[in-house]
């Protein structure tokens, strides 16, 4: 029997209409969708798809020069509690809440006895914190919260493992509903140590605040990634669409070591009855590198303590006084205006220059009399230096401000930190300020211009490099996983400050001050190493009352490099201070001692009291001997005299208990040297 071909004709039809009728159904479906409910789909895509979710990078971390955590970026948690059991199908759901809530139930007490541990309340104790947390969680269960606050702080990271051991929590979420939410904090392992150096985060937004978090901000933050969230059968879940890339870490040419104890010494020299200094900055740099290795700056809070409040070494626009004055005499050699024999006659200690009096320190005794170039500097005699630079330059003071510009007195050190200082010259031709005869002298003794001791530590750190300027350095290298990927070299300023006869006349008289003039107390008065510097004392200006009115305010200071005969290290103290008596070198000299002493210890790796004591003969530690067989660790060691460390550690080298009471050095100590050791007992030793 052959088929019926019109039949299947006629169905095909039918079929082709159905299709046609079911696609026009289908465009006018769309096409309403897309000219008529769009608005309401779009707002119903929103509730499933979260675009655009930003993925935090993780910050890079920030080292000192030896690989020791400054800065770093760790998680911590902010502790949650579910007590509603989801799932979609009733009976599942029904079943996991029930076991929820038993085992809540069950384990309330030993959960709520485990965050009293692990969370001690200094107001309660633990009987009392225990009955608080139960009842906090309780208050919870009872209103079926899906994010009850377990703990009104943030918990570290021991704190959340430890949470995880507990009945209940040590559950996954989903099955026991404990979660958290994760953030990333921003540490300092050495508490405030460097603190305005190394800078700090909004604490709203993680954005870099200041200091060198701040100027490598591009380097250290990375780049966030991005995702979207949707929603899937009544779950959301993140699609990550750019993965981040986490922040790369910075190695600073800060020592730790020389940041605290250089911070500890000028504390305790800053409490010193006769001192009771507002601030005190000290910054130790690396003569070769220029390579930074501690900068202190510490004010004196309301309190009467001292913090780090703000970068002043670097920010604060001070004048330099009498550190200064080594700048307008290596002028007046490199111009041939003064020779070392060249003297000058200071008797009465008073001159009058244009309308003024210039005096020494000393005018109430009479004055030095006839001075040589050498001592001038000695002696830092406001007179000698005057009347030098006045009788060489009055006739032409641009010539003097331009001398001291090309040896790099002044000029702009571009340091990566927002808010720095820049050097206030002024000009004899400049229209802006009225040039008078009197401010060229005034100016040669480290009044009139302006600038942070950084800078006045750049060009005596110059004259230890052999005349080349180098820039004050804070960051050595950047790292990616370990390892190095830059590199930050050393940057030249001025390749060299002065003709080389020059440069060694005033090493000369720069060691000379140290050695027989006013900075006696900065020299160590031992046999390994020589100190070479320059003291300084300046009256502050008291605002819109100037220099008269009120309680006087004087910044002091010493700035010089060590060890003399092949200078490493150079470095400045200054501290600001209210009313007299006010000498750089007898209060900030033996800040300068105690600091070169610490550090050349370590160079040595000696004790600091053997660098300083003139008697002692300096034999070096064999590396093929152990300690024990170069000293005695069978009796009590004399330890008056040194840092705290040091001291601490001679004792415990000798297996002894230490307490020490007060801060700076050691005055006393509680069991007398030369005694038997007796490790039951505890050695107290005793600060000033």
């Amino acid at each position: 029997m052959k088929p019926d071909k019109s039949n299947s004709i006629k169905r095909f039809i039918v079929i082709i209409i159905i299709l046609c009728i079911a696609c026009i159904y289908i465009a006018s479906k769309a096409l309403h969708t897309i000219f008529f409910d769009r608005e309401y789909w779009v707002e119903v895509s929103k509730t499933l798809i979260h675009e655009n979710i930003d993925i935090p990078a993780t910050r890079g971390n920030i080292y000192d020069c030896k690989g020791r955590l400054m800065a770093g970026s760790v998680p911590e948690y902010i502790l949650y509690m579910d007590f509603v059991a989801y799932d979609r199908d009733s009976l599942t759901r029904a079943k996991a809440q029930a076991w929820r809530d038993s085992v809540f139930i069950a384990e309330l007490d030993t959960i709520s006895a485990g965050l009293a541990r692990i969370f001690p309340d200094k107001k309660r104790n633990l009987q009392e914190n225990t009955k608080w947390y139960r009842n906090r969680l309780l208050k919870g269960y009872k209103r079926k919260s899906r994010a009850c606050r377990i703990y009104p702080r943030i918990a570290t990271y021991i704190q959340y493992k430890e949470c995880k051991e507990l009945p209940l929590f040590k559950e996954s979420g989903n099955k026991g509903g404990f979660y958290t939410k994760t953030i990333m904090q921003r540490k300092h392992p050495y508490g405030s140590l460097a603190n305005r150096t190394l800078g700090s985060l909004r604490t709203d937004s993680n954005a870099a605040k200041n200091g060198l978090e701040l100027s490598y901000d591009s380097i250290l933050r990375g780049e966030n990634g991005i995702a979207h969230s949707m929603k899937v059968r009544n779950k959301r879940i993140q699609i990550i669409d750019k993965e981040p890339v986490d922040g790369h870490d910075l190695i600073s040419t800060i020592d730790v070591d020389i940041q605290d104890m250089a911070e500890k010494i000028l504390v305790a020299q800053l409490k010193d009855p006769e001192i009771n200094g507002d601030l005190g900055m000290v910054i130790v740099m690396e003569v070769a590198t220029g390579e930074v290795k501690a900068i202190v700056n510490m004010h004196r809070g309301n309190d009467g303590k001292y913090y780090e409040m703000k970068n002043s070494a670097v920010s604060d626009l001070m004048e330099p006084g009498s550190t200064f004055k080594t700048a307008s005499m290596m002028l007046a050699l490199d111009e041939g205006k003064a020779t070392l024999s060249t003297t000058v006659d200071c008797t009465g200690g008073i001159y009058p220059m244009y309308g003024r009096k210039m005096k020494d320190h000393n005018w109430h005794r009479g004055g030095y009399g006839i001075l040589t170039f050498s001592q001038i500097l000695e002696q830092s005699s406001n007179i000698g230096v005057s009347r030098i630079i006045d009788d060489a330059f009055k006739n032409d003071p641009q010539k003097y401000v331009d001398g001291l510009r090309r040896m790099g007195v002044g000029i702009p050190l571009n340091l990566p930190f927002v808010g720095k200082g820049e050097p206030l010259i002024p000009q004899p031709n400049s229209k802006k300020r009225y040039w008078s005869k009197s401010d060229l002298p005034w100016m040669s003794i480290g009044y009139v211009t302006q600038q942070p001791v950084i800078s006045t530590l750049t060009f005596y750190n110059a004259i230890a490099n052999n005349g080349k300027m180098v820039k004050p350095k804070f960051i050595k290298a950047e790292m990616c996983n370990g390892e190095v990927v830059r590199e930050f070299p050393t940057e030249v300023l001025i390749e060299q400050i002065c003709k080389p006869s020059t440069l060694k006349d005033i090493q000369f008289c720069l060691n000379n001050v140290v050695s027989i003039g006013l900075g006696k107390k900065a020299g160590n008065g031992g046999k390994l190493f020589q100190v070479s510097g320059k003291t300084g004392t300046a009256q502050i200006a008291n605002g819109r009352a100037g220099y008269k009115n009120g309680i006087p305010r004087y910044m002091i200071s010493f700035c010089g490099y060590f060890p003399s005969e092949a200078p490493k290290y150079s470095c400045i103290v200054s501290i600001v201070k209210k009313g007299l008596p006010a000498s750089g070198g007898t209060h900030c000299g033996p800040v300068f001692r105690q600091i070169s002493q610490y550090i050349m210890a370590q160079c040595f790796e000696r004790e600091a009291s053997e660098v300083a004591d003139s008697l002692s003969v300096f034999v070096p530690r064999s590396k093929n001997k152990s300690s024990t067989e170069n000293e005695n660790l069978t009796i009590i060691p004399d330890v008056v005299g040194m840092g705290a460390k040091d001291a601490v550690h001679m004792m415990k080298k000798r297996g002894l208990d230490v307490k020490l009471e007060g801060c700076g050095t050691v005055k006393s100590q509680s069991v007398s040297a030369g005694s038997e050791v007796n490790n039951q007992e505890t050695i107290i030793l005793y600060l000033e």
